[in-house]
């Protein structure tokens, strides 16, 4: 088995210090400082190359920052099994020969380690988190032939089989239909009931005001981080969207400003 990263008592599950990320002589994030209650729901928002999917991925660790402090419990993320990654749907291969079942199991291989073999306990794990996300019916299929939310219910079960307690959505909504958003939605508040920590990077203010205790709003720095009422404020919209921010009738439009075009370029060289 892998080594487990112990949890340091009274240690916020999530804590940032003045954390860059720069590549090519350009700033991704610049100075973030932040940190996380256990069981709350964070929406980050922000312009597209904003540095949002920078932001998770250096929290999941896959991606060291240039500078500053990230800790999980009070130790680097690395090495922690509790943190489940949801990365956006257009950065996977959907052609990849595996079923929604082997996919959910991948969740459980921290806990197994690379040559460990599936006990009847870990698929018990797999069973109760396909049934939990609701597509205990799909467990067979392959990959590819998912709908975008079936999709995203795997990567959440994946996230539940590996007992994940901080998850990590990468524009989970994107390309989804209102049903399959709302249903969506429904199940992050689910994960919330079951104490999960969730952060998840969106384009729509509205649902981040709706469905978030708290909203981190990023262009590079941190603008502001809190309610949404004393995030989504004129000022501090117009200074991270600039002339994309839109206002009629004298009220902001707090729809998506801009939508999603191709994922965040990433600095690499500092990737594991």
């Amino acid at each position: 088995m892998y080594p487990h990263i112990p949890h340091q008592p009274g240690q916020p599950i999530l804590d940032l210090r003045r954390v860059s990320v720069r590549y090519d002589g350009r700033a991704a994030l610049e100075e973030v400082t932040f940190h996380l209650h256990g069981g709350e729901r964070v929406a980050v928002v922000g312009p597209n190359g904003a540095g949002k999917s920078t932001l998770l991925k250096v929290v999941a660790g896959v991606l060291r920052p240039t500078s500053g402090e990230v800790t999980v419990y009070g130790s680097g993320p690395s090495g922690h099994v509790c943190i489940g990654y949801v990365p956006q749907r257009s950065q996977v291969d959907w052609r990849f020969p595996v079923s929604v079942a082997d996919v959910v199991m991948m969740g459980r291989i921290a806990k197994l380690g690379l040559l460990g073999w599936p006990k009847k306990r870990d698929w018990e794990f797999v069973h109760a988190a396909l049934a939990t996300v609701g597509i205990s019916d799909l467990s067979a299929r392959q990959i590819g032939e998912l709908s975008g939310g079936q999709q995203q219910r795997m990567f959440i079960a994946r996230a539940l089989a590996q007992e994940a307690e901080l998850m990590l959505m990468d524009e989970p909504l994107t390309g989804l239909d209102a049903p399959a958003q709302e249903g969506l939605l429904a199940l992050i508040g689910e994960l919330q009931e079951r104490g999960v920590t969730i952060m998840v990077a969106t384009h729509d203010l509205e649902q981040a005001a709706r469905y978030f205790d708290r909203i981190l709003l990023l262009n590079h720095k941190m603008i502001a981080f809190g309610p949404a009422a004393d995030v989504l404020q004129p000022e501090k919209l117009l200074e991270a969207y600039g002339g994309r921010l839109r206002v009629a009738d004298g009220k902001l439009n707090l729809a998506a400003l801009d939508e999603p075009c191709c994922p965040e370029e990433e600095p690499h060289d500092h990737a594991h």
